[in-house]
Protein backbone atom coordinates (compact mmCIF):
# COMPACT_ATOMS: atom_id res chain seq x y z
CA UNK A 1 0.00 0.00 0.00
CA UNK A 2 2.08 2.85 -1.29
CA UNK A 3 -0.01 5.66 1.03
CA UNK A 4 1.36 7.38 4.38
CA UNK A 5 -1.38 5.33 6.14
CA UNK A 6 0.55 2.45 5.19
CA UNK A 7 2.46 2.84 8.78
CA UNK A 8 -0.85 2.98 10.54
CA UNK A 9 -1.60 -0.92 9.47
CA UNK A 10 0.00 -2.26 12.68
CA UNK A 11 -0.55 -0.01 15.60
CA UNK A 12 -3.41 2.08 17.30
CA UNK A 13 -1.39 5.16 17.25
CA UNK A 14 -0.77 8.08 18.57
CA UNK A 15 -0.66 9.65 15.60
CA UNK A 16 -2.18 12.95 13.91
CA UNK A 17 -4.10 13.49 10.76
CA UNK A 18 -4.66 16.46 8.64
CA UNK A 19 -7.59 15.96 6.13
CA UNK A 20 -8.69 18.88 3.42
CA UNK A 21 -11.86 18.98 6.25
CA UNK A 22 -13.72 17.62 9.13
CA UNK A 23 -17.20 16.84 8.96
CA UNK A 24 -18.52 18.04 13.11
CA UNK A 25 -21.53 18.73 13.72
CA UNK A 26 -22.17 21.89 13.27
CA UNK A 27 -20.40 21.29 9.18
CA UNK A 28 -17.54 20.41 7.67
CA UNK A 29 -14.56 22.46 8.95
CA UNK A 30 -11.25 23.44 7.42
CA UNK A 31 -7.67 23.71 9.04
CA UNK A 32 -8.47 21.39 11.34
CA UNK A 33 -6.23 18.19 12.77
CA UNK A 34 -7.15 15.30 14.73
CA UNK A 35 -5.03 12.82 16.83
CA UNK A 36 -5.98 9.48 17.48
CA UNK A 37 -4.14 7.62 20.47
CA UNK A 38 -5.52 4.29 22.19
CA UNK A 39 -8.45 3.84 20.01
CA UNK A 40 -9.89 7.70 20.57
CA UNK A 41 -9.83 11.02 19.70
CA UNK A 42 -6.78 12.75 21.65
CA UNK A 43 -7.47 15.92 20.62
CA UNK A 44 -9.36 17.36 17.62
CA UNK A 45 -9.11 21.45 16.71
CA UNK A 46 -7.17 23.64 14.75
CA UNK A 47 -4.43 22.10 12.89
CA UNK A 48 -1.48 24.62 13.73
CA UNK A 49 -3.21 24.58 17.65
CA UNK A 50 -2.93 20.88 17.54
CA UNK A 51 0.57 20.50 16.12
CA UNK A 52 2.09 22.78 18.09
CA UNK A 53 0.91 20.65 21.33
CA UNK A 54 1.87 17.17 19.95
CA UNK A 55 5.50 18.13 18.66
CA UNK A 56 6.59 14.36 18.62
CA UNK A 57 3.54 13.53 15.84
CA UNK A 58 4.53 13.77 12.25
CA UNK A 59 1.87 14.88 10.85
CA UNK A 60 -0.06 12.35 7.98
CA UNK A 61 -1.72 14.92 5.40
CA UNK A 62 -4.30 13.91 3.57
CA UNK A 63 -5.05 15.92 0.88
CA UNK A 64 -8.30 15.36 -1.34
CA UNK A 65 -10.18 13.86 2.32
CA UNK A 66 -12.86 14.68 4.71
CA UNK A 67 -13.01 12.79 7.90
CA UNK A 68 -16.15 11.87 9.15
CA UNK A 69 -17.72 10.09 11.77
CA UNK A 70 -18.21 6.71 10.90
CA UNK A 71 -21.63 5.44 9.86
CA UNK A 72 -24.08 3.82 12.83
CA UNK A 73 -26.65 1.23 11.60
CA UNK A 74 -29.27 1.24 14.32
CA UNK A 75 -31.15 -2.33 12.61
CA UNK A 76 -29.20 -5.15 11.68
CA UNK A 77 -29.57 -9.11 11.14
CA UNK A 78 -26.17 -10.10 11.19
CA UNK A 79 -26.75 -14.01 10.80
CA UNK A 80 -29.37 -13.75 8.02
CA UNK A 81 -26.94 -12.24 5.03
CA UNK A 82 -27.02 -15.79 3.19
CA UNK A 83 -30.90 -14.71 2.73
CA UNK A 84 -30.88 -11.07 2.08
CA UNK A 85 -32.20 -11.38 -1.95
CA UNK A 86 -35.28 -13.66 -0.30
CA UNK A 87 -36.49 -10.39 0.52
CA UNK A 88 -36.83 -9.04 -2.97
CA UNK A 89 -40.68 -8.33 -3.61
CA UNK A 90 -41.81 -10.10 -0.80
CA UNK A 91 -44.91 -9.08 0.97
CA UNK A 92 -45.07 -8.39 4.60
CA UNK A 93 -43.56 -10.73 7.63
CA UNK A 94 -41.37 -12.55 5.75
CA UNK A 95 -39.75 -13.38 9.28
CA UNK A 96 -42.08 -16.43 9.47
CA UNK A 97 -41.57 -17.85 5.90
CA UNK A 98 -38.07 -16.49 5.81
CA UNK A 99 -36.28 -15.60 8.32
CA UNK A 100 -37.09 -18.07 10.92
CA UNK A 101 -36.39 -20.71 8.56
CA UNK A 102 -32.91 -19.78 7.41
CA UNK A 103 -31.39 -19.23 10.50
CA UNK A 104 -32.29 -22.09 12.30
CA UNK A 105 -30.45 -23.93 8.88
CA UNK A 106 -27.53 -22.47 10.35
CA UNK A 107 -24.74 -24.20 12.10
CA UNK A 108 -21.84 -22.90 13.71
CA UNK A 109 -19.77 -22.19 11.07
CA UNK A 110 -22.19 -20.71 8.88
CA UNK A 111 -23.25 -18.34 11.39
CA UNK A 112 -20.31 -17.28 12.20
CA UNK A 113 -19.28 -17.40 8.31
CA UNK A 114 -23.05 -15.09 7.90
CA UNK A 115 -21.80 -12.61 10.67
CA UNK A 116 -18.81 -11.57 9.36
CA UNK A 117 -19.89 -11.56 5.91
CA UNK A 118 -22.42 -8.68 7.04
CA UNK A 119 -19.92 -7.30 9.09
CA UNK A 120 -17.45 -6.61 5.70
CA UNK A 121 -20.30 -5.35 3.87
CA UNK A 122 -21.01 -2.90 6.24
CA UNK A 123 -17.49 -2.04 6.51
CA UNK A 124 -17.15 -1.64 2.72
CA UNK A 125 -20.54 0.57 3.09
CA UNK A 126 -18.68 2.86 5.91
CA UNK A 127 -20.63 1.14 8.71
CA UNK A 128 -18.12 1.46 11.76
CA UNK A 129 -21.18 0.28 14.31
CA UNK A 130 -24.02 -2.12 13.49
CA UNK A 131 -26.48 -2.90 15.83
CA UNK A 132 -27.91 -7.23 15.86
CA UNK A 133 -31.17 -7.36 16.88
CA UNK A 134 -30.56 -10.62 18.00
CA UNK A 135 -30.96 -14.07 16.11
CA UNK A 136 -32.68 -17.42 15.91
CA UNK A 137 -29.88 -19.94 15.05
CA UNK A 138 -29.77 -21.80 18.39
CA UNK A 139 -25.51 -20.95 17.81
CA UNK A 140 -24.08 -19.11 21.19
CA UNK A 141 -24.30 -15.74 20.47
CA UNK A 142 -20.89 -15.03 21.16
CA UNK A 143 -20.17 -16.98 17.77
CA UNK A 144 -21.72 -13.40 16.29
CA UNK A 145 -19.64 -11.42 18.62
CA UNK A 146 -16.65 -13.39 17.83
CA UNK A 147 -17.01 -12.48 14.00
CA UNK A 148 -17.59 -8.87 14.83
CA UNK A 149 -14.34 -8.50 16.66
CA UNK A 150 -12.44 -10.37 13.74
CA UNK A 151 -14.19 -8.31 11.44
CA UNK A 152 -13.00 -5.19 13.07
CA UNK A 153 -16.33 -3.69 13.28
CA UNK A 154 -18.17 -2.37 16.95
CA UNK A 155 -21.20 -4.04 16.99
CA UNK A 156 -24.40 -3.70 19.43
CA UNK A 157 -25.22 -7.36 20.22
CA UNK A 158 -28.90 -8.55 20.99
CA UNK A 159 -30.15 -11.63 22.93
CA UNK A 160 -33.80 -12.21 22.21
CA UNK A 161 -35.64 -13.02 24.87
CA UNK A 162 -38.55 -14.19 23.58
CA UNK A 163 -40.37 -16.43 25.38
CA UNK A 164 -43.82 -17.10 23.74
CA UNK A 165 -43.19 -21.15 22.43
CA UNK A 166 -43.22 -21.49 18.49
CA UNK A 167 -45.81 -21.73 16.74
CA UNK A 168 -48.46 -19.35 18.61
CA UNK A 169 -48.58 -15.54 18.27
CA UNK A 170 -44.87 -15.07 18.21
CA UNK A 171 -41.90 -15.52 15.67
CA UNK A 172 -40.79 -17.72 17.88
CA UNK A 173 -36.95 -18.30 19.41
CA UNK A 174 -34.96 -20.15 21.77
CA UNK A 175 -37.13 -20.15 24.37
CA UNK A 176 -38.07 -18.89 28.28
CA UNK A 177 -34.15 -18.16 29.38
CA UNK A 178 -35.39 -15.88 32.04
CA UNK A 179 -33.23 -13.12 34.57
CA UNK A 180 -29.97 -14.92 34.72
CA UNK A 181 -29.22 -15.67 31.38
CA UNK A 182 -30.25 -12.29 30.18
CA UNK A 183 -28.10 -11.08 33.24
CA UNK A 184 -25.29 -12.93 32.05
CA UNK A 185 -24.95 -11.87 28.30
CA UNK A 186 -25.44 -8.00 29.47
CA UNK A 187 -22.39 -8.93 32.02
CA UNK A 188 -20.68 -10.78 29.83
CA UNK A 189 -19.12 -8.09 27.26
CA UNK A 190 -18.24 -5.19 30.03
CA UNK A 191 -15.24 -4.05 29.21
CA UNK A 192 -14.82 -5.54 25.85
CA UNK A 193 -13.36 -3.17 23.23
CA UNK A 194 -15.78 -3.91 19.99
CA UNK A 195 -18.82 -5.82 21.77
CA UNK A 196 -21.70 -4.24 23.36
CA UNK A 197 -24.31 -6.19 24.49
CA UNK A 198 -28.11 -5.42 24.27
CA UNK A 199 -31.35 -7.60 25.13
CA UNK A 200 -33.82 -7.76 21.92
CA UNK A 201 -37.24 -9.11 21.64
CA UNK A 202 -38.71 -9.94 18.34
CA UNK A 203 -42.22 -7.96 18.45
CA UNK A 204 -44.31 -7.72 21.50
CA UNK A 205 -46.64 -10.33 21.16
CA UNK A 206 -43.66 -12.89 21.34
CA UNK A 207 -43.00 -11.88 25.09
CA UNK A 208 -44.90 -12.31 28.07
CA UNK A 209 -45.56 -8.75 29.79
CA UNK A 210 -43.71 -10.56 32.64
CA UNK A 211 -39.96 -10.65 30.11
CA UNK A 212 -40.94 -7.51 28.14
CA UNK A 213 -41.08 -5.42 31.93
CA UNK A 214 -37.75 -7.19 32.82
CA UNK A 215 -35.89 -7.12 29.73
CA UNK A 216 -37.15 -3.21 30.15
CA UNK A 217 -35.67 -3.03 34.21
CA UNK A 218 -32.50 -4.82 33.23
CA UNK A 219 -31.29 -2.94 30.16
CA UNK A 220 -31.95 -0.11 32.12
CA UNK A 221 -30.18 -0.48 35.26
CA UNK A 222 -27.05 -1.74 33.21
CA UNK A 223 -27.10 0.88 30.97
CA UNK A 224 -27.97 -0.90 27.72
CA UNK A 225 -30.93 -0.93 25.40
CA UNK A 226 -33.54 -3.49 24.16
CA UNK A 227 -34.46 -3.65 20.76
CA UNK A 228 -38.01 -4.84 19.89
CA UNK A 229 -39.71 -4.73 16.06
CA UNK A 230 -42.42 -2.38 17.09
CA UNK A 231 -45.82 -1.09 14.94
CA UNK A 232 -43.86 -2.46 11.52
CA UNK A 233 -46.73 -4.50 9.80
CA UNK A 234 -50.28 -4.26 9.73
CA UNK A 235 -51.09 -7.68 10.81
CA UNK A 236 -48.86 -7.00 14.32
CA UNK A 237 -50.98 -4.11 14.86
CA UNK A 238 -54.12 -5.26 14.12
CA UNK A 239 -53.38 -8.75 16.48
CA UNK A 240 -52.88 -6.54 19.11
CA UNK A 241 -55.78 -4.30 18.87
CA UNK A 242 -57.53 -7.94 19.02
CA UNK A 243 -55.61 -9.12 22.31
CA UNK A 244 -54.77 -6.30 24.18
CA UNK A 245 -57.18 -3.28 23.06
CA UNK A 246 -53.82 -1.35 21.66
CA UNK A 247 -51.27 -1.11 19.64
CA UNK A 248 -47.74 -2.48 20.14
CA UNK A 249 -46.53 0.97 21.27
CA UNK A 250 -49.31 1.60 23.34
CA UNK A 251 -49.28 -1.73 24.77
CA UNK A 252 -45.09 -1.50 25.82
CA UNK A 253 -46.31 1.94 27.76
CA UNK A 254 -49.07 0.60 28.98
CA UNK A 255 -47.03 -1.88 30.82
CA UNK A 256 -43.86 0.25 31.53
CA UNK A 257 -41.43 -0.86 29.20
CA UNK A 258 -41.20 2.38 27.21
CA UNK A 259 -38.61 4.52 27.55
CA UNK A 260 -34.62 5.74 26.75
CA UNK A 261 -33.69 2.54 27.18
CA UNK A 262 -35.95 0.85 24.44
CA UNK A 263 -34.57 0.89 20.38
CA UNK A 264 -38.20 0.64 18.62
CA UNK A 265 -36.94 -0.78 15.20
CA UNK A 266 -39.14 0.56 12.16
CA UNK A 267 -41.89 1.81 14.20
CA UNK A 268 -43.42 2.43 10.35
CA UNK A 269 -47.30 2.86 11.19
CA UNK A 270 -47.44 5.83 14.26
CA UNK A 271 -50.74 7.60 15.23
CA UNK A 272 -50.33 10.71 16.71
CA UNK A 273 -50.60 9.53 20.22
CA UNK A 274 -47.65 7.57 19.20
CA UNK A 275 -45.93 9.71 18.30
CA UNK A 276 -46.62 11.52 21.73
CA UNK A 277 -45.46 8.74 23.69
CA UNK A 278 -41.83 8.26 22.07
CA UNK A 279 -41.26 11.77 22.79
CA UNK A 280 -42.34 12.15 26.18
CA UNK A 281 -40.85 9.03 27.31
CA UNK A 282 -37.62 9.17 25.43
CA UNK A 283 -37.79 5.96 23.28
CA UNK A 284 -35.47 5.95 20.35
CA UNK A 285 -36.65 4.52 16.57
CA UNK A 286 -34.93 2.85 13.87
CA UNK A 287 -35.89 4.53 10.58
CA UNK A 288 -35.08 1.54 8.21
CA UNK A 289 -36.36 3.20 5.29
CA UNK A 290 -34.88 0.69 2.50
CA UNK A 291 -36.36 -1.86 4.38
CA UNK A 292 -39.91 -0.51 4.10
CA UNK A 293 -39.24 0.26 0.70
CA UNK A 294 -38.15 -3.82 -0.46
CA UNK A 295 -41.09 -5.15 2.19
CA UNK A 296 -44.11 -3.15 1.06
CA UNK A 297 -43.72 -1.54 4.77
CA UNK A 298 -45.45 2.07 5.37
CA UNK A 299 -42.27 4.68 5.60
CA UNK A 300 -41.75 5.69 8.85
CA UNK A 301 -42.73 9.53 9.58
CA UNK A 302 -39.01 10.47 10.13
CA UNK A 303 -38.84 13.77 9.30
CA UNK A 304 -41.65 14.98 12.07
CA UNK A 305 -39.83 12.52 14.80
CA UNK A 306 -36.63 14.74 13.66
CA UNK A 307 -39.42 18.45 14.15
CA UNK A 308 -40.71 16.67 17.72
CA UNK A 309 -37.12 15.72 18.86
CA UNK A 310 -37.93 12.18 18.93
CA UNK A 311 -34.49 10.27 19.09
CA UNK A 312 -34.02 8.31 16.09
CA UNK A 313 -31.24 6.37 14.32
CA UNK A 314 -30.98 4.93 10.24
CA UNK A 315 -30.97 1.21 10.48
CA UNK A 316 -30.52 -1.07 6.99
CA UNK A 317 -32.35 -4.08 8.33
CA UNK A 318 -29.50 -6.16 6.79
CA UNK A 319 -30.90 -5.21 3.23
CA UNK A 320 -27.49 -3.62 1.92
CA UNK A 321 -24.51 -1.88 3.74
CA UNK A 322 -23.87 1.52 2.32
CA UNK A 323 -23.88 4.47 4.83
CA UNK A 324 -24.19 6.54 1.69
CA UNK A 325 -27.43 5.15 0.17
CA UNK A 326 -29.00 4.59 3.18
CA UNK A 327 -28.73 8.11 4.20
CA UNK A 328 -30.13 9.02 0.48
CA UNK A 329 -33.03 6.60 0.81
CA UNK A 330 -34.12 7.99 4.49
CA UNK A 331 -34.12 11.69 2.96
CA UNK A 332 -35.72 10.13 -0.18
CA UNK A 333 -38.34 7.58 1.27
CA UNK A 334 -39.59 11.01 3.46
CA UNK A 335 -39.68 13.15 0.17
CA UNK A 336 -42.01 10.67 -1.84
CA UNK A 337 -44.29 9.41 1.18
CA UNK A 338 -44.85 13.22 2.51
CA UNK A 339 -43.19 15.86 1.60
CA UNK A 340 -44.21 16.09 -2.44
CA UNK A 341 -47.87 15.81 -1.23
CA UNK A 342 -46.93 19.12 0.92
CA UNK A 343 -44.65 21.21 -1.10
CA UNK A 344 -41.70 19.92 1.03
CA UNK A 345 -38.57 21.13 -1.04
CA UNK A 346 -35.95 20.55 2.04
CA UNK A 347 -37.37 17.18 3.71
CA UNK A 348 -34.95 18.02 6.74
CA UNK A 349 -31.92 18.87 4.77
CA UNK A 350 -28.96 16.60 3.93
CA UNK A 351 -27.31 17.66 7.40
CA UNK A 352 -30.65 16.12 9.29
CA UNK A 353 -29.98 12.44 7.61
CA UNK A 354 -26.20 12.78 7.72
CA UNK A 355 -26.71 13.46 11.84
CA UNK A 356 -29.48 10.80 12.72
CA UNK A 357 -26.73 8.52 10.37
CA UNK A 358 -24.24 9.12 12.79
CA UNK A 359 -24.57 10.98 16.22
CA UNK A 360 -28.46 10.07 16.50
CA UNK A 361 -27.79 6.45 15.77
CA UNK A 362 -25.38 5.93 17.96
CA UNK A 363 -27.60 7.79 20.60
CA UNK A 364 -30.62 5.22 19.63
CA UNK A 365 -28.50 2.45 20.13
CA UNK A 366 -26.92 3.32 23.51
CA UNK A 367 -23.86 4.53 22.27
CA UNK A 368 -23.74 8.24 22.16
CA UNK A 369 -21.24 8.76 24.78
CA UNK A 370 -18.54 6.80 23.01
CA UNK A 371 -19.27 6.94 19.51
CA UNK A 372 -20.71 8.55 16.51
CA UNK A 373 -18.56 12.09 16.60
CA UNK A 374 -15.12 13.82 15.95
CA UNK A 375 -14.81 14.73 19.42
CA UNK A 376 -11.65 14.39 21.98
CA UNK A 377 -12.63 11.84 24.30
CA UNK A 378 -14.53 9.71 22.00
CA UNK A 379 -14.07 6.32 20.08
CA UNK A 380 -11.50 6.88 16.91
CA UNK A 381 -14.68 5.20 14.87
CA UNK A 382 -14.47 7.26 11.31
CA UNK A 383 -14.34 7.62 7.88
CA UNK A 384 -11.64 8.95 5.12
CA UNK A 385 -14.36 10.07 1.70
CA UNK A 386 -12.25 10.88 -1.09
CA UNK A 387 -14.06 14.56 -2.37
CA UNK A 388 -12.12 14.75 -5.32
CA UNK A 389 -14.05 12.57 -7.33
CA UNK A 390 -16.68 13.86 -10.13
CA UNK A 391 -19.88 13.96 -7.70
CA UNK A 392 -18.28 15.53 -4.67
CA UNK A 393 -15.38 17.75 -5.99
CA UNK A 394 -17.28 20.91 -7.36
CA UNK A 395 -18.83 21.43 -3.76
CA UNK A 396 -21.56 24.04 -2.67
CA UNK A 397 -23.46 22.31 0.11
CA UNK A 398 -21.38 19.61 1.31
CA UNK A 399 -23.46 18.01 3.46
CA UNK A 400 -26.33 17.69 0.77
CA UNK A 401 -23.72 16.38 -1.92
CA UNK A 402 -22.73 13.30 0.48
CA UNK A 403 -26.63 12.43 1.22
CA UNK A 404 -27.07 12.87 -2.61
CA UNK A 405 -23.87 11.94 -4.46
CA UNK A 406 -21.77 9.74 -1.77
CA UNK A 407 -21.20 6.86 -2.37
CA UNK A 408 -18.98 3.89 -1.11
CA UNK A 409 -16.69 4.03 -3.82
CA UNK A 410 -15.22 6.93 -2.44
CA UNK A 411 -13.98 5.63 1.20
CA UNK A 412 -10.72 5.09 1.03
CA UNK A 413 -10.48 3.86 4.70
CA UNK A 414 -12.50 2.72 7.69
CA UNK A 415 -11.13 3.31 11.02
CA UNK A 416 -12.36 1.37 14.17
CA UNK A 417 -11.25 1.81 17.40
CA UNK A 418 -8.13 3.85 15.99
CA UNK A 419 -7.27 1.18 13.72
CA UNK A 420 -7.28 1.54 10.03
CA UNK A 421 -9.94 -1.87 9.50
CA UNK A 422 -10.33 -1.27 5.58
CA UNK A 423 -8.47 0.11 3.15
CA UNK A 424 -10.02 0.96 -0.45
CA UNK A 425 -12.50 -2.05 -0.30
CA UNK A 426 -10.50 -4.82 1.22
CA UNK A 427 -10.01 -5.51 4.83
CA UNK A 428 -6.68 -4.41 6.46
CA UNK A 429 -4.74 -8.07 8.14
CA UNK A 430 -7.60 -10.85 6.91
CA UNK A 431 -8.50 -12.01 3.21
CA UNK A 432 -11.97 -10.46 2.25
CA UNK A 433 -12.09 -12.22 -0.79
CA UNK A 434 -12.00 -15.66 0.71
CA UNK A 435 -14.43 -15.27 3.22
CA UNK A 436 -16.96 -14.39 0.23
CA UNK A 437 -16.48 -17.58 -1.73
CA UNK A 438 -16.50 -19.58 1.43
CA UNK A 439 -20.10 -17.84 2.28
CA UNK A 440 -21.34 -18.68 -1.09
CA UNK A 441 -20.39 -22.16 -0.74
CA UNK A 442 -22.16 -21.86 3.01
CA UNK A 443 -25.21 -19.63 1.92
CA UNK A 444 -26.43 -22.52 -1.17
CA UNK A 445 -26.24 -25.26 1.70
CA UNK A 446 -28.31 -23.70 4.14
CA UNK A 447 -30.73 -21.71 1.95
CA UNK A 448 -31.23 -25.85 0.32
CA UNK A 449 -31.91 -27.33 3.46
CA UNK A 450 -34.13 -24.24 5.11
CA UNK A 451 -37.69 -24.79 4.67
CA UNK A 452 -38.42 -22.01 3.49
CA UNK A 453 -41.66 -20.10 2.11
CA UNK A 454 -41.42 -17.56 -1.03
CA UNK A 455 -44.56 -15.98 -2.12
CA UNK A 456 -42.84 -14.43 -5.03
CA UNK A 457 -41.14 -16.30 -7.67
CA UNK A 458 -36.85 -15.69 -8.98
CA UNK A 459 -37.07 -12.10 -11.54
CA UNK A 460 -36.06 -14.94 -14.45
CA UNK A 461 -39.33 -16.96 -13.64
CA UNK A 462 -41.71 -14.10 -13.04
CA UNK A 463 -40.71 -12.77 -16.60
CA UNK A 464 -41.47 -16.03 -18.08
CA UNK A 465 -44.69 -16.48 -16.40
CA UNK A 466 -45.86 -12.83 -17.64
CA UNK A 467 -44.64 -13.65 -21.45
CA UNK A 468 -46.66 -17.06 -20.86
CA UNK A 469 -49.92 -15.19 -20.15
Amino acid sequence: MNHPLRELLDGTGPFLLLPDAVLLPEGPAEGMAVVVADGSFAAVGDAAQVQLTHPHLDPIRLPGHLLMPGFVDAHHHLTQTFGSALAYGEPSEIFRRVWVPLEGALDEESAYTSAKLAALEALRGGFTTVTDAGNRTGVDVDVVARAARDAGIRCVLGLVCDDVEPGDVGPGGPGPGGAQREEEHLARYEGDALVHASLAVSIPEAATTATLRRTARLAAEAGAIVQIHVNEHLAGVERSLVRHGLRPLEHLHDIGALGPHLLAAHATLLTPRELTLLADTGTAVSYNPVASAWKGNAVAPAATMAERGIRFGLGTDGTRGDGFRLAEAAEFAQRLAYGLAIGDSSCGAGWTWLEHATRGGADAVGLGARTGTIAAGLAADFLLVDVTNPELALSWDLPWELVRRGNRDQISAVFVAGRLRLWRGLPTGWDGPALVRRAAGLARAAVERAPITRAHPTSTTARARSAAR
